[in-house]
């Protein structure tokens, strides 16, 4: 008989078994860049019956990872690729074809807007923006020659949510194929597909790496749209390299563990930030002041550590000496790792005292929670109380 067990346990074991002949406990790596057939015939009759052969298409340490990656997301496949936009890129691009339209979410994650808004332009493929908030936005955008609806729930810098379900169970009236950036919540904490998104798409370099030192990304779903997003996986040469799937599975075995700490800790300084007389909003989900909490609520089982804060107007000076009074911060893209990291942006033009509001974009790491409200304690009175 059997035996279920929970995703915790599930993804981490799944796959395991054929790849340790010799009782390894670790994975072990396929680190080589061909497989060599025992006959001819094996690798040619019958379609060829040899499994590997090169890995630009798949790899045993690969294939492991992807096998788990479709458990935790509870899609029948996954695919591994060199870089979170080369995930983005290849299913966007598997699935459009010249004239076609796409609808996507105004705040999504900076380079898939670029290479919408700009790059696609080349042939003759065009995209609307909407805030994604409002299930009506997505009908008043569409055009006969619509054909993806993309989504990122919650968006990058403003986390902003789109009700998944509901833009699923509009996509399908008019033949619409749906994809959504997962990285934020990670699979632990929403899983699109289980709301009829076709696609889930993933930054693995965040969360699902989780040490800072590995590009991957990840696209999820049915077999038969990933039977055809590998194939261009395969002819734009993005496929993850097995030492990089290594180290996502090592990230992988401790993803429910430093997930939890994230979200306690990221939960921790969000309410002290929006309780500060210099913080003018926090933009983070688990906040009850989050004007789409309640939807977070039903949609996510859990929040990421990563979130935003808008200041009241400041100079840039105020903001630089914000950021040089803080000593366990870090300044740089990306998130998921260990360390906290920190970025800003001025909002708008500045007044004539050289004042504008600023947005920061916080992640909150590893480190532990009293020492990093010191460090912020110690930098916010730069921004000034209003």
């Amino acid at each position: 008989m059997h035996e279920e067990h929970h995703l915790e346990t599930a993804f981490q074991r799944c796959g395991e078994e054929a790849l340790f002949p010799f009782g390894a406990v670790a994975p072990p790596i396929f680190q080589t860049s061909l497989f060599e057939a025992e006959t001819l015939r094996d690798r040619y009759d019958h379609g060829g019956s040899q499994r590997f052969h090169y890995s630009r298409a798949s790899n045993p340490t690969l294939e492991l990872a992807e096998k788990k990656l479709a458990v935790l997301e509870g899609t029948e496949r996954a695919l591994c690729f060199s870089s979170g936009m080369g995930a983005i890129s290849s299913a966007i691009l598997t699935f459009l074809s010249a004239g076609d339209h796409v609808i996507c979410v105004e705040t999504v994650y900076p380079p898939t807007r670029e290479l919408l808004a700009n790059w696609l332009q080349r042939y003759g493929i065009t995209v609307d923006f909407v805030s994604g908030e409002h299930l009506d936005e997505f009908e008043r955008a569409r055009k006969p020659n619509t054909r993806m609806v993309y989504l990122e729930s919650p968006s990058s810098i403003y986390f902003r949510l789109q009700d998944l379900g509901a833009v699923a169970e509009w996509a399908r009236q008019y033949g619409l194929m749906t994809l959504c950036d997962n990285s934020w919540a990670t699979p632990l904490f929403q899983n699109p597909h289980a709301l009829e998104i076709d696609l889930v798409l993933h930054s693995a370099s965040k969360y699902l790496a989780g040490h800072s030192d590995l590009v991957a990304g990840v696209v999820a779903g049915r077999a038969e749209h990933l039977e055809a997003i590998a194939k261009t996986r395969e002819l734009l040469g993005s496929t993850l390299e097995p030492f990089g799937a290594w180290l996502l599975i090592r990230g992988l075995r401790t993803l429910p563990l430093r997930i939890e700490r994230a979200q306690r800790q990221g939960l921790i300084v969000a309410q002290w930030l929006a309780e500060r007389p210099e913080v003018a909003q926090v933009n983070h989900p688990g906040l009850p002041t989050h004007p789409q909490h309640e939807l977070a609520k039903r949609q996510l089982r859990g929040y990421g550590s990563l979130f935003s804060f808008e200041t009241y107007p400041i100079t840039a000076e105020q903001a630089y000496a914000f950021t040089d009074a803080l000593t366990l911060f870090r300044f740089g893209p990306s998130w998921g790792g260990y360390e906290s990291l920190l970025l800003g942006w001025q909002q708008g033009e500045p007044d004539e005292q050289g004042r504008s509001p600023w947005l920061f974009r916080i992640y909150i790491g590893l480190e532990h929670p009293e020492d990093l409200l010191r460090d912020l304690a110690r930098a916010v009175p730069h921004l000034g109380a209003v």
